[in-house]
Protein backbone atom coordinates (compact mmCIF):
# COMPACT_ATOMS: atom_id res chain seq x y z
CA UNK A 1 0.00 0.00 0.00
CA UNK A 2 1.06 3.50 -0.72
CA UNK A 3 2.58 5.51 2.11
CA UNK A 4 1.02 8.94 2.30
CA UNK A 5 3.45 11.77 2.87
CA UNK A 6 3.26 15.49 3.49
CA UNK A 7 5.04 16.09 0.19
CA UNK A 8 2.72 17.80 -2.29
CA UNK A 9 1.91 15.45 -5.19
CA UNK A 10 2.98 16.54 -8.63
CA UNK A 11 0.34 17.86 -11.03
CA UNK A 12 1.13 15.02 -13.45
CA UNK A 13 0.58 12.40 -10.74
CA UNK A 14 -2.71 14.03 -9.81
CA UNK A 15 -3.83 14.05 -13.47
CA UNK A 16 -2.97 10.37 -13.77
CA UNK A 17 -4.93 9.53 -10.62
CA UNK A 18 -7.87 11.70 -11.64
CA UNK A 19 -7.96 10.06 -15.07
CA UNK A 20 -7.67 6.58 -13.56
CA UNK A 21 -10.42 7.38 -11.06
CA UNK A 22 -12.77 8.38 -13.89
CA UNK A 23 -11.90 5.54 -16.27
CA UNK A 24 -11.61 2.72 -13.71
CA UNK A 25 -15.01 3.59 -12.25
CA UNK A 26 -16.71 4.31 -15.57
CA UNK A 27 -15.27 1.50 -17.72
CA UNK A 28 -13.74 -0.97 -15.26
CA UNK A 29 -10.18 -1.72 -14.27
CA UNK A 30 -9.49 -4.52 -16.75
CA UNK A 31 -11.02 -2.56 -19.64
CA UNK A 32 -8.85 0.48 -18.94
CA UNK A 33 -5.32 0.16 -20.23
CA UNK A 34 -2.32 2.18 -19.16
CA UNK A 35 -1.99 3.65 -22.66
CA UNK A 36 -5.51 5.08 -22.46
CA UNK A 37 -4.79 6.61 -19.04
CA UNK A 38 -1.53 8.08 -20.34
CA UNK A 39 -3.27 9.60 -23.37
CA UNK A 40 -6.20 11.06 -21.42
CA UNK A 41 -3.96 12.38 -18.64
CA UNK A 42 -1.69 14.01 -21.24
CA UNK A 43 1.50 12.55 -19.80
CA UNK A 44 4.32 10.53 -21.29
CA UNK A 45 4.97 6.88 -20.50
CA UNK A 46 8.12 7.96 -18.69
CA UNK A 47 6.11 10.32 -16.50
CA UNK A 48 3.51 7.65 -15.80
CA UNK A 49 6.10 5.07 -14.78
CA UNK A 50 8.00 7.61 -12.70
CA UNK A 51 4.90 7.97 -10.53
CA UNK A 52 3.53 4.42 -10.73
CA UNK A 53 5.79 1.40 -11.27
CA UNK A 54 2.88 -0.57 -12.71
CA UNK A 55 -0.85 -0.50 -13.34
CA UNK A 56 -1.23 -2.45 -10.08
CA UNK A 57 0.45 0.39 -8.17
CA UNK A 58 -1.97 2.83 -9.80
CA UNK A 59 -4.96 0.64 -8.91
CA UNK A 60 -3.90 0.56 -5.26
CA UNK A 61 -3.33 4.33 -5.18
CA UNK A 62 -6.72 4.88 -6.85
CA UNK A 63 -8.56 2.75 -4.29
CA UNK A 64 -6.71 4.31 -1.34
CA UNK A 65 -7.55 7.79 -2.57
CA UNK A 66 -11.15 6.83 -3.30
CA UNK A 67 -11.45 5.40 0.22
CA UNK A 68 -10.23 8.61 1.82
CA UNK A 69 -12.47 10.78 -0.35
CA UNK A 70 -15.59 8.66 0.14
CA UNK A 71 -15.24 8.48 3.91
CA UNK A 72 -14.76 12.26 4.08
CA UNK A 73 -17.68 12.88 1.70
CA UNK A 74 -19.90 10.46 3.60
CA UNK A 75 -19.06 12.09 6.96
CA UNK A 76 -19.80 15.53 5.54
CA UNK A 77 -23.09 14.39 3.99
CA UNK A 78 -24.25 12.63 7.17
CA UNK A 79 -23.32 15.61 9.33
CA UNK A 80 -25.14 17.96 6.95
CA UNK A 81 -28.26 15.79 6.94
CA UNK A 82 -28.47 15.42 10.72
CA UNK A 83 -26.34 12.46 11.83
CA UNK A 84 -29.04 9.80 11.69
CA UNK A 85 -29.86 6.62 9.84
CA UNK A 86 -32.11 8.75 7.65
CA UNK A 87 -29.01 10.77 6.73
CA UNK A 88 -27.34 7.56 5.56
CA UNK A 89 -30.38 6.68 3.45
CA UNK A 90 -30.50 10.20 2.00
CA UNK A 91 -26.81 10.06 1.15
CA UNK A 92 -27.23 6.70 -0.57
CA UNK A 93 -30.27 7.94 -2.49
CA UNK A 94 -28.30 10.93 -3.79
CA UNK A 95 -25.49 8.62 -4.91
CA UNK A 96 -27.78 6.00 -6.48
CA UNK A 97 -29.59 8.64 -8.53
CA UNK A 98 -26.47 10.48 -9.68
CA UNK A 99 -25.62 10.28 -13.38
CA UNK A 100 -22.16 8.86 -12.66
CA UNK A 101 -23.35 6.00 -10.40
CA UNK A 102 -21.74 2.68 -11.37
CA UNK A 103 -22.01 0.80 -8.08
CA UNK A 104 -19.40 0.34 -5.40
CA UNK A 105 -15.91 0.83 -6.82
CA UNK A 106 -14.50 -1.44 -4.11
CA UNK A 107 -16.87 -4.35 -4.71
CA UNK A 108 -16.48 -3.90 -8.46
CA UNK A 109 -12.68 -4.02 -8.06
CA UNK A 110 -12.76 -7.15 -5.92
CA UNK A 111 -14.99 -8.81 -8.51
CA UNK A 112 -12.68 -7.82 -11.33
CA UNK A 113 -9.22 -8.35 -9.91
CA UNK A 114 -9.43 -9.39 -6.25
CA UNK A 115 -7.93 -12.81 -6.90
CA UNK A 116 -4.97 -11.50 -8.85
CA UNK A 117 -4.28 -8.44 -6.66
CA UNK A 118 -4.95 -9.29 -2.97
CA UNK A 119 -4.28 -5.70 -1.89
CA UNK A 120 -7.61 -4.80 -3.50
CA UNK A 121 -9.37 -7.14 -1.08
CA UNK A 122 -7.45 -5.65 1.88
CA UNK A 123 -8.32 -2.07 0.90
CA UNK A 124 -11.97 -3.06 0.37
CA UNK A 125 -12.13 -4.76 3.77
CA UNK A 126 -10.68 -1.64 5.40
CA UNK A 127 -13.14 0.58 3.53
CA UNK A 128 -16.11 -1.53 4.62
CA UNK A 129 -14.90 -1.58 8.25
CA UNK A 130 -14.44 2.20 8.27
CA UNK A 131 -17.88 2.69 6.74
CA UNK A 132 -19.47 0.46 9.42
CA UNK A 133 -17.66 2.48 12.13
CA UNK A 134 -19.02 5.66 10.57
CA UNK A 135 -22.54 4.19 10.55
CA UNK A 136 -22.09 3.27 14.20
CA UNK A 137 -21.77 6.97 15.08
CA UNK A 138 -25.36 7.68 13.98
CA UNK A 139 -27.01 4.71 15.67
CA UNK A 140 -28.74 4.92 19.05
CA UNK A 141 -26.64 3.78 21.99
CA UNK A 142 -26.93 0.03 22.44
CA UNK A 143 -24.68 -2.85 23.52
CA UNK A 144 -25.09 -4.30 20.01
CA UNK A 145 -24.38 -1.04 18.19
CA UNK A 146 -21.18 -2.32 16.43
CA UNK A 147 -23.02 -5.40 15.12
CA UNK A 148 -26.04 -3.32 14.10
CA UNK A 149 -23.72 -0.96 12.21
CA UNK A 150 -22.17 -3.94 10.39
CA UNK A 151 -25.67 -5.14 9.48
CA UNK A 152 -26.56 -1.70 8.18
CA UNK A 153 -23.34 -1.62 6.15
CA UNK A 154 -24.24 -5.00 4.67
CA UNK A 155 -27.71 -3.70 3.80
CA UNK A 156 -26.13 -0.66 2.14
CA UNK A 157 -23.87 -2.94 0.08
CA UNK A 158 -26.85 -5.03 -1.00
CA UNK A 159 -28.86 -1.94 -1.93
CA UNK A 160 -25.87 -0.59 -3.86
CA UNK A 161 -25.59 -3.77 -5.91
CA UNK A 162 -29.34 -3.81 -6.54
CA UNK A 163 -29.35 -0.16 -7.61
CA UNK A 164 -26.39 -0.83 -9.91
CA UNK A 165 -27.99 -3.73 -11.74
CA UNK A 166 -31.63 -2.64 -11.73
CA UNK A 167 -30.76 0.74 -13.28
CA UNK A 168 -33.69 2.18 -11.31
CA UNK A 169 -32.72 2.75 -7.69
CA UNK A 170 -36.26 3.30 -6.35
CA UNK A 171 -36.77 -0.27 -5.13
CA UNK A 172 -33.23 -0.48 -3.71
CA UNK A 173 -33.83 2.72 -1.74
CA UNK A 174 -37.23 1.51 -0.50
CA UNK A 175 -35.76 -1.82 0.62
CA UNK A 176 -32.81 -0.08 2.27
CA UNK A 177 -35.24 2.13 4.23
CA UNK A 178 -37.23 -0.92 5.30
CA UNK A 179 -34.14 -2.89 6.33
CA UNK A 180 -32.50 0.04 8.11
CA UNK A 181 -35.68 0.72 10.09
CA UNK A 182 -35.84 -2.95 11.07
CA UNK A 183 -32.17 -2.99 12.05
CA UNK A 184 -32.42 0.15 14.14
CA UNK A 185 -35.72 -0.62 15.87
CA UNK A 186 -34.88 -4.29 16.37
Amino acid sequence: MEILSNKKPSPARERILQTARKLFYQDGIRATGVDKIIAEASVTKTTFYRHFKSKNNLIIAYLEQRHQNLIQDFEKSINTKGKSVDAIIGTMEEWFTSEAFRGCAFLNSVGEIGESLPEVVEITQQHKQDLARLFETVLPDSPNRPEIAKGLALAVDGATVKAQYDKDPAEAIALLKLISNSIVTG
